[in-house]
């Protein structure tokens, strides 16, 4: 298998801690965002989004980190990361829509228009693009917080997908124009989840081979 992804992309740091925590030997291909070569004709073939993470399984090219994960899971054999129980697998999928529909597309909204954009030449950050997010997350923020009241993790008692996906913005948690502090439960949380081992494994690197 191979796994192509950028240097620091929170999408694909969340399919690394999987191929690390499965222990599945894949070769990582790194790109360069400044190169643009997640835009040129050979990338845009594999995925016309323009985006990483992208998995290559023989025949099967697939991307979206979600559906990757779930696939890896699949790949190793099953995992408690993702239960055959279908209530808790239902559940697990539910978490990961929701962090990718909301909770996570706030956060990493406004890290985009303070951090990404202004490091990158991207322009300045959309005034009115941070105040709509920032009440975004906000919004959603409170449902988290009541979630993982007396819990360690999102679902059930071990690390699952669903959290590997939710704590891979973590890394920008105290540079985001966000008050974290009205939140006890996901500053614990996600201090809990950054030392994962395989967390700390799938960290941002120039190149990298995944065993």
């Amino acid at each position: 298998m191979e796994l192509y992804t950028l240097p620091g992309s929170p999408s694909a740091r969340k399919v690394l801690a999987v191929i690390h925590h499965l222990g599945l030997a894949v070769d990582v291909h790194t790109l360069d965002f400044m190169k643009q070569e997640t835009r040129q004709p050979g990338f845009l073939a594999l995925n016309p989004n323009g985006m990483v993470p992208v998995l290559v399984d023989g025949g099967l090219t697939l991307w979206e980190s979600c559906a990757i994960n779930q696939y890896l899971v699949a790949k190793a054999g099953g995992s408690s990361l993702f239960p055959d129980d279908p209530a808790v697998r239902a559940d697990v999928t539910r978490w990961q829509f929701w962090e990718q529909a909301h909770f996570n597309k706030a956060w990493g909204t406004l890290i985009f228009e303070s951090i990404i954009k202004p490091r990158n030449g991207l322009g300045e950050p959309a005034a009115e693009v941070m105040a709509f997010f920032q009440q975004d997350l906000a919004r959603f923020a409170p449902v988290l917080e009541s979630h993982l009241a007396g819990r360690t993790y999102l679902v059930g008692d071990g690390v699952t997908l669903a959290d590997y996906g939710l704590v891979c913005l973590e890394g920008y948690r105290s540079v985001t124009p966000f008050d974290w502090t009205p939140f006890p439960n996901i500053n614990r949380y996600l201090d809990h989840m950054r030392e994962q081992p395989a967390w700390v494994k799938a960290a941002p690197k120039a190149t990298a081979v995944a065993a």
